[in-house]
């Protein structure tokens, strides 16, 4: 189980960032000011999962008829020609 989000004021963090910066290694740090959560300190994994994440599949046969309908009549723009070779 991770642990709770820590929470520190942003001169506190200034001072010690070193040390924030490894706490964020295993769990969230918020950085404060005037007492409310500003900024978030995570480590790189944490972000590039949540990076990963970003992307979302949908199956075709769970979209509306409409947006099937829209996929299927849109037209690439006239700049995408420039491409066509990588796909012959």
């Amino acid at each position: 189980m991770t642990e709770p989000m820590l929470k520190v004021p942003a001169a506190e963090a200034q001072r010690n960032f070193g040390l924030y910066q490894d706490k964020a290694l295993t769990q969230p740090v918020a950085i404060t000011r005037n007492g409310r959560p500003r900024t978030v300190l995570i480590s790189i994994e944490e972000y590039e999962r949540l990076k990963r994440r970003d992307r979302q599949v949908m199956r075709t046969e769970d979209m509306s008829q409409d947006l099937a309908d829209a996929i299927m009549a849109a037209e690439p723009p006239e700049a995408s020609k420039q491409f066509d070779h990588e796909v012959r």
